[in-house]
């Protein structure tokens, strides 16, 4: 018998969207609302990411408008979910394994073995960026319950409290820098005896009476499983070998973001970095037609209300390219 599976007629979406996040799902109900009838790609585990992106890994969200009593990522990213739903957005949980925008409709390739294409007039990357940790076991086991990747997202979980930040770059200054507002004290772990920073960072940090500086030092256990939250880190001198324990609530880890770039490689211009270019107060990414949102594009503000606020944008951009090109 003839196996047909797979050869049947790709579907043409007006608007595809990749990605789960508050970008992509914001995205998705400003197109739905507009009657695009948008899918929306969600993922699976592209990257260690799941549907929902980095808020899903977060426990309370306390500094998204609306929410006086805060809610947590989990919950966030379900009601955003549901709104796109509502609305009339379709959703594939499934990862983007391939695209292809070289032409027009574009191609998108969805499942684990590229077996169902997609076409779409129009596309909106809302794929995120993923933190970078130091790979420790312990680390992995703790994270939300004290090892962060966002100070601005978590510090005020741990207001009076000693911290650790972990980087040398502009952002961890930035972090040590917010962080010491709000901690008893700050201990910031660079594995070099200088930092790569700005000057300008560097000397805000330096001058800073609630920092110090722990130079040429890693962080190499995080405590305490047991007690399931942070109670302390294991520091280790990288000159001497000395190993030394620290007590601190919470571990801040900023040793940069790696943006979910990898797809586009080749079809999209990219900065330097790996992050998405696009052109300067829009969305539009070097390809007419595909737009590109939240943090797969941004890694200044890195927030969940920014991302929602560029999905927005993607989706009007994507409404007006598609009506101004005659679809």
């Amino acid at each position: 018998m003839l196996d047909t599976r797979g050869m049947s007629e790709p579907r043409l979406h007006n608007v595809l969207i990749i990605g789960s996040g508050p970008a992509g799902l914001t995205a998705a109900i400003y197109a739905a609302r507009a009657n695009l009838k948008p899918l929306c790609v969600e993922g699976f585990n592209a990257g260690g990411l799941i549907p929902g992106g980095q808020l899903m890994f977060t426990t309370d969200v306390e500094n998204y408008p609306g929410f006086p009593k805060g809610v947590t990522g989990q919950e966030m990213m379900a009601k955003f979910r549901e709104q796109a739903e509502s609305q009339g957005t379709e959703l594939i949980t499934a990862d983007v394994q391939k695209v292809d925008f070289s032409e027009r409709p574009f191609k998108v390739w969805v499942g684990e073995d590229e077996n169902e294409l997609h076409l779409a007039k129009t596309v909106i990357v809302a794929t995120g960026a993923a933190a970078n940790y130091i790979g420790l076991e312990n680390e992995d086991k703790l994270k939300n319950k004290g090892v962060s990747a966002c100070a601005v997202c978590d510090g005020a979980l741990f207001r009076g409290q000693d911290m650790v930040v972990v980087g040398g770059g502009d952002t961890a200054m930035e972090e040590a820098s917010y962080l010491a507002g709000l901690a008893g004290k700050v201990y910031l772990a660079h594995r070099r005896d200088e930092f790569r920073a700005s000057k300008v960072m560097q000397k805000r940090v330096l001058e800073n009476d609630k920092i110090e500086v722990l130079w040429s030092h890693v962080v190499v256990d995080v405590h305490d499983v047991e007690k399931d939250m942070v109670t302390g880190v294991s520091l280790k001198n990288v000159k001497t070998g000395e190993v030394r324990r620290l007590d601190c609530g919470a571990l801040f880890v900023a040793i940069g973001h790696t943006p979910m770039t990898q797809l586009f490689k080749g079809q999209l211009d990219m900065h330097d970095n790996g992050y998405l270019e696009v052109e300067p107060g829009s969305t539009k990414t070097s390809v007419p037609g595909v737009f590109a949102s939240g943090d797969v594009a941004d890694w200044v503000y890195r927030q969940a209300v920014t991302a929602a606020g560029t999905g927005c944008m993607a989706a009007l951009d994507a409404e007006r390219w598609l009506q101004a090109n005659g679809h």
